[in-house]
């Protein structure tokens, strides 16, 4: 008799067991977002690569590389401005750049990397008001500014995040697989490379977060508290939590439809994707 108690108390276990897996299961579906449509561009913009909202401004800046190699110093490259309605205001609102990525915003000025210099801006002037260079870069990628102006920027093909201070360069870090994205963020640096999502330690050290995000990690927005939305160029957005856990928004690889570097908007809860050789601007609201 006892041992027949026991065995049900097992049987009992191991069945709250699954359930309480099930439930968790659910319960990390159902702090998954959804994308909803809302708009896509026309497809007068020239390959872009990044957009970034100026909450200020009520603009969307999106960086276009215009050519087949997004590494070629062509002098096609420009920026374009697109209204929050998907109306492109734009094209080429800044031109003279060579193959212009990922941008930042500070006191009026507009970021852009730009190949082996960060070109700075003149939001109100609309025209390049100097440029920074990088000793050495050659496929600066990914820009982010802190509070204080401070610069954080990837450099895809030498494999290297810098942060630049009063436009000089420091080292990060090095040897790297693919840095790409990059955020400042409530006093954290998050940095994407090669698969996966790290948190930038003081000691310059590499934390890992999440990985297993193929094709091409690319775009990082915070959406609120511990939840980002990461994109990967192939065409791919993920939820990601700092917990490590992860969930695919979004795939568009059969459709050869790119998700490049992603821009955010807090307030709406919209995320907005350059498509890349589309040469569209695709806005999805995160529910």
């Amino acid at each position: 008799m006892k041992q027949a108690l026991f065995i049900a108390a097992i049987f009992l276990a191991a069945c709250n067991s699954s359930s309480d897996k099930k439930t968790t299961e659910q319960a990390d579906t159902a702090k998954a977002p959804e994308l909803v449509l809302k708009w896509e561009s026309d497809s007068s913009l020239k390959v872009p690569e990044s957009v970034l909202f100026d909450k200020a401004g009520q603009i969307l800046y999106v960086s276009n590389v215009d050519g087949t190699n997004p590494w070629e110093a062509d002098g096609k490259g420009s920026i374009g401005k697109v209204g929050l309605d998907g109306k492109v205001i734009a094209a080429e609102w800044v031109s003279g750049l060579n193959a212009p990525k990922g941008m930042g915003l500070y006191n009026g000025k507009l970021y852009a990397a730009d190949l082996g210099n960060i070109a700075v801006i003149d939001i109100a002037g609309g025209k390049i008001e100097k440029t920074i260079p990088i000793e050495g870069a050659t496929g600066l990628n990914d820009i982010s500014i802190d509070p204080n102006g401070v610069i954080y920027v990837t450099e895809y093909l030498a494999k290297k995040l810098y942060k630049v201070e009063n436009e000089k360069a420091e080292l990060i870090a090095e040897n790297l697989t693919q840095p790409n994205g990059v955020l400042f963020h409530n006093n954290e640096l998050f940095l994407l490379d090669g698969t996966g999502m790290f948190r930038v330690n003081a000691d310059k050290s590499l934390a890992k977060i999440a990985d297993g995000m193929e094709g091409g990690i690319d775009g990082i927005e915070n959406i609120e508290g511990n939840n980002f939305i990461v994109s990967c160029w192939e065409g791919a957005l993920w939820h990601v939590n700092t917990d490590g856990t992860k969930h695919l928004l979004m795939d568009t690889r059969k459709e050869k439809r790119s998700t490049a570097d992603i821009g955010f908007d807090p307030a709406t809860k919209t995320v907005y994707v350059p498509t890349f050789f589309k040469n569209t601007v695709v806005a999805y609201e995160v529910k």
